[in-house]
Formats: structure tokens, C-alpha cells, sequence
């Protein structure tokens, strides 16, 4: 499947993790037969996790093979992360927990509670390099009826030390990811259907929260960043949006994504969850890996 990427009349579309100049862009299925797939992370061992959330399961898929289970019973996993041990973050929303899963398997809770109350229900999450945690806490569904927090937060795991509060949206937060150098929090909200930015210092803290993109028509989900710093926004279609929040294009999708990330063989296709399963969209005129 080919679709058209659309370049901003305002800026030349830098798509620059795909080609030098605005192309169509060719789709491929790689899974199809989940309920609902969202949070793709892609390891620097060379595969891909996302998250498969109604059956309780985890998938990883590495190019060239089919995916296969990597985790069951995993408690309505929603976004994924590795650091840069290779270790596995998960959001489990139903369990209102953040896990880390070592290489060999062992699974420690890093997070489940803020004041003595359960989270509501933890839904995405980034690693910056030096070990910083950071994951959203809104509560969609029927998490909204099992609530013990009375506001919905950002929050910020250090490596060392009590988990911190970054932000208490009055909508919810979504999608989070950082910039390349790791000294920007990026976090989209579903119901301002917005994105703020944070700086953060050198211990991982978060200040000057501003609204980096405002009024985006679909609700803004996972959030992917190139190495230019640029914004892939799973809302409606992958919205492109420049470091600085202006628009630069987007890409027309056949289904409604939840999240996107950047990986393949060459570490610039973009790997995007749709419905219930995954696909690989790149260059029209690049080959297969």
C-alpha cells in the first residue's frame, strides 16, 4: 500500500528520517491478527515489542521473522520502553502499575502508588539514557470507574531516590517521549488535544512547561522522536511536528494508529500500531531490508 505524505504549504517537510525530500511512503502489514496493538518500542538488540492490551500479552518481532509471544498475563500492557541496559518497561494499566523486566525474565514493580493510593492507570512511559523514568497517568475506560487519585499526573522515576510529580493536567495525559539529547519531555494530553514540553536538568527534573502544539484535531496518542529532534504523532494519521512545534507534514494511514516508533534494520522506519496489529512504513522506492 502507497500513500502520499503531505508537506506543510508553511515548511518544506522535513522527513529526513525517510528520504531528503517529501515521496510517497509504502505501508506494510507485519501482524494484523490482535485486538488492539499500541506502545512499539524498538531494542538495541534488533526487535520490536508492542503491546497487544485487551489480551493481556506482549509481542515482539524481530525483521525477517514472524512476531512471537514474549510475555503473557501482563495485565492490560500498554507503552513500552528499553533502557539503555535492554532492559523492558511496561505500563500495565489494569494492574495500575509500571514494571521493569530484567534480560533474564525477573519482572520488579518500580511504581503503583503515589501518597499511599493507587495509581489510576499507567498508560505510556520514556528512559532517557541515564536511567530517568518518565510515564503517564491517565485513566481511560473503565479505569475511570476505580479511581483513588482524584487528578491525573506525569510522573518522574530517578534512579536513585522516591518517585517524583512532574505535572497534574486537567485533561489526560498520553503520549510521552523525549528529545534526543534527553533534555525535553514531550507529553501529549487526549483531552486538550495538545502537546507540552518540559526542560529538564541534569537530575532528570522538570521545569518551564509550556504548550508546544495546540489544537491538534485528533486525539494526540504515542509520540516517536528522529534524530533531528522532529515529533511523529499518532493522531488520526503520524502528524510531523518540527522541535520547535510547527507543523512539517503528515502521513495518511489506512487505519487510526496508536503509537509509532523508529526501528527496522536501518533505524529509520518508522514501525507503527494500528487496530490490532503493526506495519512498516517507509520510502516508496526503498527496498526491503
Amino acid at each position: 500500500m502507497s500513500y502520499a505524505v503531505r508537506a506543510c504549504p508553511a515548511a518544506a517537510l522535513l522527513f529526513t528520517a525517510f528520504a531528503q525530500s517529501p515521496s510517497a511512503v509504502r505501508t506494510e502489514w507485519i501482524a494484523k491478527d490482535g485486538t488492539y496493538a499500541k506502545g512499539p518500542a524498538w531494542s538495541k538488540d534488533g526487535y520490536l515489542v508492542f503491546s497487544d492490551t485487551p489480551a493481556d500479552r506482549i509481542l515482539k518481532w524481530q525483521p525477517g521473522r514472524a512476531p512471537e509471544l514474549l510475555r503473557e498475563g501482563a495485565a492490560g500492557p500498554a507503552g513500552n520502553a528499553f533502557d539503555a541496559q535492554g532492559r523492558l518497561y511496561t505500563c500495565e494499566t489494569r494492574a495500575r502499575r509500571v514494571i521493569r523486566m530484567e534480560r533474564n525474565g525477573k519482572i520488579e514493580v518500580l511504581a503503583e502508588s503515589w501518597e499511599g493510593k493507587r495509581l489510576n492507570a499507567p498508560n505510556d512511559l520514556a528512559v532517557s539514557r541515564s536511567g530517568h523514568v518518565y510515564f503517564t497517568d491517565p485513566a481511560f475506560g473503565e479505569s475511570s470507574d476505580h479511581r483513588e487519585l482524584d487528578f491525573y499526573g506525569v510522573y518522574h522515576i530517578p534512579p536513585r531516590g522516591p518517585m517524583k510529580l512532574v505535572a497534574r493536567p486537567a485533561g489526560r495525559p498520553n503520549g510521552i517521549a523525549l528529545s534526543p539529547n534527553g533534555r525535553v519531555l514531550y507529553v501529549g494530553n487526549a483531552d486538550e488535544h495538545n502537546i507540552r514540553a518540559y526542560d529538564l536538568d541534569r537530575d532528570g527534573d522538570a521545569s518551564n512547561e509550556r504548550v508546544l502544539v495546540a489544537a491538534i484535531a485528533e486525539v494526540p496518542g504515542g509520540i516517536a522522536v528522529d534524530e533531528k529532534g522532529n515529533l511523529y504523532v499518532a493522531a488520526g494519521s503520524i502528524l510531523i511536528y518540527s522541535p520547535e512545534g510547527q507543523p512539517l507534514g503528515a502521513i495518511a494511514m489506512a487505519r487510526r494508529p496508536s503509537g509509532c516508533a523508529f526501528g527496522d534494520l536501518d533505524g529509520k522506519t518508522l514501525l507503527v500500531t494500528a487496530g490490532g496489529g503493526l506495519l512498516r512504513v517507509r520510502p516508496e522506492d526503498q527496498g526491503d531490508n
